[in-house]
């Protein structure tokens, strides 16, 4: 089972996905993806794992997803646009090869049999980006975030911390 969650910065997606995940099973595991890129970046990591208990395993991947054994779990991936960031910066922001590998593992990590919800940024109803890696950027998620809704059972929008079932 596929859900996507997706929304604007602090529109409650991540706090959405946890608590679906605890009613769906007493043990679920949190999937970070993120690198720790500042200082900042550290405080919001830190602020994530505070939001979570005892009952939650946590494993952290920044790229390779699909080797971590997620089969019978129920699992929350967060997040998508973090670790596409990481594919981005890998391959030295050349679009096509963070598409491609990006794509190739999501549907890698979707032959686990787990019940997975995924957390991704709707980026592109912002700010237009000022600059053309940050436009890059944006297509990538636009496009990274189609390819999941796509193959998703369930797909939520967050809306000031509201859920808006779209699919």
């Amino acid at each position: 089972m596929l859900y996507y969650i997706s929304g604007g910065q602090r529109s409650g997606k991540s706090r959405h996905a946890q608590e679906l995940a605890l009613q769906l099973s007493s043990s679920p595991v949190y999937l970070a993806t993120s690198r720790a890129w500042d200082d900042d970046h550290r405080r919001r990591i830190a602020r994530h794992v505070a939001d979570r208990d005892a009952r939650w395993t946590t494993l952290e991947e920044e790229k390779y997803l699909s080797r971590l054994p997620l089969a019978g779990r129920t699992v929350v991936l967060d997040c998508v646009t973090l670790w596409l960031t990481n594919f981005f910066a890998d391959a030295k922001y050349d679009v096509e090869t963070t598409l491609q590998q990006a794509r190739g593992e999501f549907d890698k990590l979707m032959q686990q049999d787990c019940t997975l919800l995924v957390v991704s940024n709707e980026i592109g109803m912002g700010l237009h980006a000022p600059t053309e890696t940050g436009r890059q950027f944006a297509d990538l998620q636009g496009w990274l975030n189609q390819h999941i809704a796509r193959r998703a059972d369930r797909a939520i929008f967050m809306v000031s911390g509201l859920p808006l079932v779209v699919k």
